[in-house]
């Protein structure tokens, strides 16, 4: 007995292969997953606790998300992101922004389609069009890990379905100028091709970088998919909460996608979520300000790391990607990492860069004070 060929193409899954030999080197400070150190604010918890004699959380639910938590989502997004939610366009609330993502591409996209994904990609993206036998088109950005548009511009063919973005960056950091995106945006306009903007991390950029929604942008509505999540901002990772902003056109294909794959979202999950948006601004910014003062230790004491080949930046998300001066394996050296100096860490091959050694650092999910010793074993471990 054989499991499909289809799934013989698809890279394995990095984040379980990490988590196991971290477990099985006890004592491992890991800056691996991307995570939050904190949970759900207690809102969620207030707005749960409400909920529970109420019969209707223990069936399912409307297939498009609780009226309840749609509404609060149609106002945060008039108000946070500038989208308006009318006859265009529909909000879909799905288990996690990674099955929006899937949703998506099983919405647009045949077997032998293409989609324009930069690089370094998110893997999860990458192994999710590989299972659906799509094919991704990968695109370098520039050193700085931007977008190139004139090379995402000649990398449109008539087998192209939507060019994907992340801003804040997941592994990069970066974040995309408002320009960037519009012209991303005005390119799927113009070839009749959709943007998918994963804005998952839009709760988290520093100093002179803000987050831009593309969808904002008047006449948008009908070729942007706008994917978000509750995993980041709000500390609800295991609460499987994300949302999607859609054209209108797309609602029967998505409807029917989300019904049998999930029936509908964990309702008392999205019960959770209309409590954390009920949290005022400062709930977010306190978070942000904290995540920044980790940003701020990370880049400070791998500034001037004799074996970097580029000063580190992060200037969104919570996510460095080191580029390191060796002619070792990425892979083998975030192993020798785990096993000999008790760090973790993800090899950039994992996010397609096949060009140089890289490791991707995330430190949104550690205290400070292991933020501090797990850099001096880094350093250790590097300079060897």
């Amino acid at each position: 007995m054989k499991n499909s060929k289809r799934l013989d193409a698809v890279q394995s899954p990095i984040i379980p292969y990490i988590g196991e030999l971290t477990r099985n080197n006890p004592g491992t400070i890991s800056f691996g997953q991307g995570i939050a150190f904190y949970g759900p604010p207690t809102e969620a918890f207030s707005s749960v606790q409400k909920c529970l004699t109420d019969e209707s959380i223990n069936r399912y639910g409307p297939v498009e998300g609780i009226p309840e938590l749609q509404q609060a989502l149609t106002n945060k997004l008039k108000v946070i992101n500038k989208i308006k939610i009318d006859s265009r366009n529909a909000v879909i609330v799905t288990a996690g922004s990674n099955m929006a993502f899937n949703t998506a591409i099983l919405a647009i996209t045949d077997p032998g389609d293409e989609v324009i994904l930069p690089l370094p990609y998110y893997f999860n993206h990458e192994m999710s069009l590989v299972m659906e036998r799509c094919n991704p088109r990968l695109v370098t950005c520039d050193e700085n890990f931007h977008l190139d548009i004139e090379k995402i511009k000649s990398a449109i063919c008539d087998k192209t379905k939507a060019i994907i973005t992340i801003s804040p960056n997941n592994p990069s950091g970066a974040v995309y100028t408002k320009q960037e995106l519009l012209e991303i945006n005005q390119l799927c306009k113009e070839h009749n091709i959709y943007h998918i903007s994963d804005e998952a991390y839009e709760d988290f950029y520093y100093e002179q970088h803000r987050h831009f929604s593309a969808a904002s942008q008047k006449n948008a509505q009908q070729h942007t998919i706008s994917l978000f999540s509750f995993s980041k901002g709000y500390g609800f990772a295991g609460w499987r909460i994300g949302y999607m902003v859609i054209p209108e056109h797309l609602l029967p294909a998505i409807k029917k996608i989300q019904d049998t794959i999930l029936i509908s979202p964990p309702v008392i999950s999205q019960h959770a979520a209309v409590g954390a948006l009920s949290t005022d601004a400062e709930y977010l910014q306190d978070k942000r300000n904290a995540m920044s003062v980790k940003r701020e230790m990370v880049l400070s004491k791998l500034n001037n790391l004799s074996c970097l080949k580029k000063k580190p930046t992060s200037e969104g998300a919570f996510y460095t990607l080191l580029n390191i001066d060796s002619k070792q394996d990425d892979m083998q050296l975030a192993q020798r990492l785990i096993e000999k100096h008790s760090v973790a860490s993800i090899p950039g091959s994992a996010f397609g860069i096949e060009d140089g050694c890289y490791l991707r650092l995330s430190y949104g999910a550690l205290a400070d004070e292991k933020i501090d010793e797990g850099l001096d074993r880094i350093i250790d471990g590097l300079l060897l």
